[in-house]
């Protein structure tokens, strides 16, 4: 029987749990039950502190955040009808406090602790994958390209971009080796925003509305160009720890609370900007598609301004291959967590500059 697995997967975004259950056989997949769990507005505060926590309360949000995944996937599995025994694996990414990979020694930090989860749902878990890969010279992201590769690498040259928080793009096709690369900021940026300008009463923008009615500023443009992640080559990734509020500040002091529409407009476009002007810079392959997948497929302003960047060539959701759009990251973490267990390699060291493969990730076994 081709086995299930579920994918967790708590994103640099703040805004809740993804969970995916999947049935796995061979190179095809299929989505049985997806949903995303809100966090409730305290443990969304400490994790938005995480990186300026005490190691007391660091060790209550690693267990607090173990129990909502935990929650989340049995949740999950109550929506699916489904007993915890029919699942083979739990990947569950956690939610990332630190990712260091430029630092003298390589480090990341990832949190929700993978004994209660499988204490929890009595199904053994697979967790904290990037160590591994930073431990053999990777910059531990991203990870996702193995899932990309082996669901996607065997039709013509596409383009896969996640808008999360941060946003990462896989390039795949047949006759070429994958490449994978962040490309910088996906929501995060727009979101920091978003909060700031409404003094907390709104955390994004709702189909990009706002930035529909306002006005590019092309100064500013360059300017978050000119910062010096856009001139790395890949393999790389990145985290809020460059694109954050100090970086707003920087770029647009006062002029961040003048008008929210041109602002919004500008970070909107501006994150458009910085993954096709990524793709020209250091992919050499005439793309035939992007494929979007993340919570920016629901900025409607985003996605125009990504589809006007790259034309001609055409950008759909990843929806049109039948993965929900929330569901994507989540679905490769259940895909890695299956091939961990099962001992096989789960990472492209091509795509993280890791100096062998590696089968990636800890597994906690079932309480059964």
């Amino acid at each position: 029987m081709a086995p299930l697995a579920i994918g967790l997967m708590s994103g640099t975004s703040y805004d809740g749990i993804s969970a995916a259950l999947v049935r796995f056989h061979g190179s095809s997949l299929r989505v049985l039950a997806e949903r995303t769990s809100p966090y409730p507005e305290r443990l969304r505060q400490r994790l938005q502190r995480g990186p300026h926590l005490c190691a007391g309360e660091l060790s209550w949000l690693n267990v607090a955040l173990g129990e909502r995944l935990a929650d989340a996937a049995l949740r999950l599995l109550r929506h699916a009808d489904l007993s915890p025994r029919r699942v083979a694996v739990i990947g569950s990414h956690g939610h990332t406090v630190y990712h260091g990979p430029r630092d003298p020694l390589p480090s990341t930090f990832q949190i929700g602790e993978p004994a209660v989860i499988a204490q929890r749902t009595g199904i053994p878990v697979v967790a904290d994958f990037r160590p591994r890969d930073m431990a053999a010279g990777g910059t531990g992201a991203p990870l996702v390209p193995y899932f990309d590769a082996t669901f996607f690498g065997r039709g013509p040259i596409r383009a896969l971009q996640n808008l999360g928080g941060i946003a990462n793009v896989t390039v795949v096709g047949r006759g070429i080796p994958t490449m994978a690369f962040d490309t910088g900021p996906g929501n995060c940026l727009i979101d920091l925003a978003v909060a700031s300008l409404s003094r907390g009463r709104r955390r994004y923008d709702a189909g990009g509305r706002l930035a529909r009615q306002g006005r590019i500023d092309h100064h500013v443009v360059a300017r978050l160009w000119r910062h010096p992640y856009f001139r790395q080559a890949p393999p790389k990734s990145t985290g809020r720890e460059l694109f954050n509020d100090a970086l707003l500040r920087k770029v647009f002091g006062r002029r961040l609370t003048r008008s929210p529409e041109d602002t919004l407009a500008t970070l909107t476009y501006f994150t458009a900007y910085s993954i096709a002007e990524s793709l020209r810079r250091f992919v050499p392959h005439r793309l035939r598609e992007m494929i979007v997948s993340g919570g920016g497929v629901r900025n409607r302003t985003l996605m125009r301004d990504l589809a006007t960047l790259l034309s001609p060539v055409p950008v759909s959701s990843i929806e049109r291959y039948g993965i929900p759009t929330q569901a994507k990251e989540p679905v490769a973490f259940a895909f890695l967590a299956l091939r961990a267990l099962q001992g096989r390699i789960n990472h492209l060291p091509l795509t993280t500059g890791a100096s062998q493969p590696c089968i990636l990730g800890s597994i906690t076994p079932s309480s059964h």
